[in-house]
This record gives structure tokens, sequence and C-alpha cells, in this order.
């Protein structure tokens, strides 16, 4: 049984309706990314299906839109690793652990492909994520990563 006091499973409690804030929105993506990574493509609509119903995350744009995103990073998941492998050095993305690799992804994706998030924006919200969700040493690790990807986007 999972041990459902852990910040990874906190969210759970239904919005009542209400449209979810940017940065809730961006822990589901980033916790949906995580669990997406142990499943076949074909089974990503009904697991994400399953999650946004699990977590109780109702209003039908906040669906689409969790939905949308986490499909896009992962139709370009091995673009994004062979980006994230070619930043960090000495880790693979073979290698980098996969909720940290799922928070690096978002991000990524948000500063190559969505033009609403500003960069900065996305890298800190990644590292709030990592306090959250990782290891004392993955916020630190994360923020070096996208550091890399900063120098290469100066003007977002």
């Amino acid at each position: 049984m999972p041990d459902t006091g852990h910040p990874f499973y906190q969210m759970s409690q239904s919005n009542n309706g209400q449209k979810l804030s940017r940065k809730k929105m961006r822990s589901h993506i980033a916790r949906l990314l995580y669990s997406l990574e142990f499943y076949d493509k074909n089974d990503y609509d009904t697991m994400i299906d399953r999650y946004l119903d699990d977590q109780e995350v109702e209003d039908p744009d906040d669906r689409a839109q969790i939905r949308k995103k986490a499909l896009a990073v992962m139709d370009r998941k091995d673009e994004i690793d062979a980006a994230i492998d070619e930043r960090s050095e000495h880790w693979k993305s073979k290698r980098i652990a996969r909720m940290d690799l799922a928070i690096i992804r978002l991000a990524v994706y948000e500063i190559e492909d969505d033009d609403e998030i500003p960069m900065k924006v996305a890298i800190n919200e990644a590292v709030d994520l990592a306090r959250k969700y990782s290891s004392d040493q993955s916020p630190g690790f994360i923020n070096g990563v996208l550091a890399r990807f900063a120098k290469d986007y100066p003007e977002k």
C-alpha cells in the first residue's frame, strides 16, 4: 500500500471544481510524466485518465491542458533526452533518477516549446518541484542542467 502521507500523493484532494493554478498543474504534469515512463505509449491515454480521476482533477479545461502538455513532452522524450545528454556532465538521461528526469523534461519542453512560460519561471518551478518530490541533491542538479539550457536561449 502506498504511503499516502508522501508529498507525491498529497495533492489528491478535489479542487472543488475550481481551475488549477499553473503551479498545481505543473506538479500534476511532472508526476504524470514520471508515471507514464513505466507504460507503453499505447496505454498513455488510459493512464492519463486514471491519474486525473484518481487526483480528482474535475475541470475539463485543466484535464485537457494536463493531457496535452504531458503527451507533448512524451512525444518529444527522445529528442529532449538527447538535449539533456548534451548538457549534463557525467550524467546521461538513462542514469538520472526518474522523478528528476520527469521534472527536467517538463522544464526543457517549457523552455524550448512553450512561449507562454518564461525560461526563469520554468527553471524556478522545476527546482521547486525537485524540492518537493526528489532528493536533497536534486534541486541543485536540476538547476545546473537547466542553466546550461538557459545559455542556449538567452532571448527567452
